[in-house]
Parts: C-alpha cells; sequence; structure tokens
C-alpha cells in the first residue's frame, strides 16, 4: 500500500457553506445562555451545529443551541436561566431540558434518549475552545460529538452523514482510544458508521487506524462464528418506533425501557420547579 502523506495537521476542508443568519431575538437568547452559564461557572459544552462548523467548515441552519452537561449540573443551569427570565421546562428526565424566551429555545442535554451514554466531566473538560455568536465559549471534542451521534440513526433523522464528515474532516487525528472507550459495549454501531465512512471515502481508509478496523472486525468475527444464543434483542435501542412490533407484539425484551431505568435522571425536584 502506498504511504500517505501526513496530512493531520491540515485544517479542516473549505466549504461553501455560510453561517446561518438568525434572528436577532434567537442569537440574543443563545447568546445570552451561554454568557449566563459561565457567570456562573456551570460546566457544560456547546453541540450541534456549531460543534460540526468548528470540526468540518458545514455551517447549516439550526432551530436551537445544544448545551451537553452532567446531568448533576441541570439544576443550577436551569435556576439560573430561570432567573435570567427564561422558562424553563424538564422534557425527558433522561436526557433533555430546555429554556424558552420570544419563541426560541436551548436544549440541555444530559446525554443520549435511550440512556446508554451519558454525558460526565470528562465530556466538558476535554471540549474545545470556540467562538460563538461572539461568546468565548467551548465545543464538544470530536471524539465526543461522534459518541452523542452514534444512536441518531432513525427513520426521519440519520446522523451517519456527520459522523463520516467528523472523521474525514480529521485528517486521521481523533483519539481513538476515547472513542472506543465512549462506545463501550455499542461497538457494533461504531462499526456500522466507520463501514459507511469506509464506503463514502475509500481512499480516507486509512484515516481510521488499521488497529481500529482488525479490532472491531474482530470481534464481529468472532461474534459470528460464536454466537451467544441468550443476548437479547436490542432493536429498541436504535428506534423504539422501528421496532416497536418486535416488543409489542413478539414478545422480544425491551433494553430501552431497561437502559433508562438504569439512568441518572433529572431529579423530579427540578421538573417541579419548572411546572
Amino acid at each position: 500500500m502506498a504511504k500517505r502523506k501526513d496530512d493531520s495537521s491540515q485544517p479542516v476542508p473549505m466549504t461553501s457553506s455560510r453561517p446561518p443568519k438568525l434572528p436577532r431575538k434567537q442569537a440574543e437568547l443563545f447568546a445570552d445562555v451561554l454568557r449566563t452559564l459561565d457567570e456562573f461557572h456551570v460546566p457544560y459544552a456547546v453541540s450541534g451545529s456549531f460543534a460540526m462548523r468548528q470540526h468540518t467548515g458545514i455551517c447549516r441552519d439550526t432551530k436551537d443551541l445544544d448545551i451537553f452537561l452532567p446531568v448533576k449540573n441541570v439544576a443550577i443551569a436551569l435556576q439560573h436561566l430561570s432567573d435570567r427570565g427564561m422558562e424553563c421546562e424538564v422534557c425527558d428526565p433522561i436526557w433533555l431540558a430546555k429554556a424558552h424566551c420570544d419563541g426560541y429555545f436551548v436544549d440541555l442535554i444530559t446525554g443520549m434518549s435511550n440512556g446508554v451514554i451519558a454525558v460526565d466531566n470528562p465530556w466538558v473538560e476535554r471540549a474545545h475552545p470556540a467562538l460563538v455568536l461572539g461568546v468565548e465559549t467551548r465545543v464538544l471534542a470530536p471524539e465526543e460529538l461522534i459518541a452523542s451521534k452514534l444512536f441518531v440513526v432513525r427513520r426521519e433523522r440519520f446522523d451517519g452523514a456527520d459522523i463520516a464528515h467528523l472523521i474525514y474532516a480529521s485528517r486521521g487525528n481523533l483519539n481513538w482510544a476515547r472513542i472506543i472507550q465512549l462506545v463501550g459495549e455499542h461497538w457494533e454501531m461504531m462499526l456500522w458508521a466507520l463501514m459507511l465512512f469506509r464506503y463514502v471515502y475509500p481512499g480516507q481508509t486509512d484515516y481510521v487506524p488499521r488497529a481500529i478496523w482488525c479490532d472491531l472486525l474482530g470481534r464481529l468475527q468472532h461474534a459470528i462464528t460464536s454466537p451467544n444464543p441468550v443476548e437479547k434483542f436490542r432493536g429498541s435501542l436504535v428506534d423504539d418506533r422501528m421496532f416497536a412490533i418486535d416488543v409489542n407484539e413478539w414478545g422480544l425484551p425491551d433494553l430501552l425501557r431497561e437502559s433508562r431505568a438504569r439512568s441518572t435522571p433529572i431529579p423530579a425536584e427540578v421538573a417541579d420547579r419548572c411546572a
């Protein structure tokens, strides 16, 4: 195989996309949330479109600002945002709260909706400096951003292209040990995303280290040659609607319910204060 010229230090690709022009009140809300959390030293990192722009150069319209933070920080974050006149609510105690103002909103996210991946301190500590709407802040590192998108594979939304773009834009400069640590027992989902990357960018297969390919493909080979008949159905972790028939009519276990039950929720008293 021909040796690739080292391009890990090259900037992210240039694109023709431009930052969206947000309505004034929406931009003001986003910036006010960032400044408020910084003022009161609430640990967080920005995700979503702003993080994708930082790591890939891709800009796109966004209806919200995604704030990732550990569940233990949600109560104080909502309290300070409420004190600034924002209407706050806990939409799903497993992963999502919101702050509203003037018809716009900000999402405060503590993990994945299926409960298999939770935000903890290292997500914030590893975040990268960034300028978002004129505010000096931090965006998720690409490794955590990839992990956050791993289970966004529903019929109406699929983030596999985002993962492929993040790997491509990294020029091979990713902390794969961290990614494998984050995905844990859900390594097949990572392999699935990598196979899509390989199909889309075959000439950049080596942006993923050979050791990672060999590790994940070796696990797959072992699983195929020595299947475990007691392993449980996992479809509901992917999409509880597309695989609803398996649980509701075919009697297969609902790992989504089990996973969410094991998660640390936003305390009920926080939701009560927001009501």
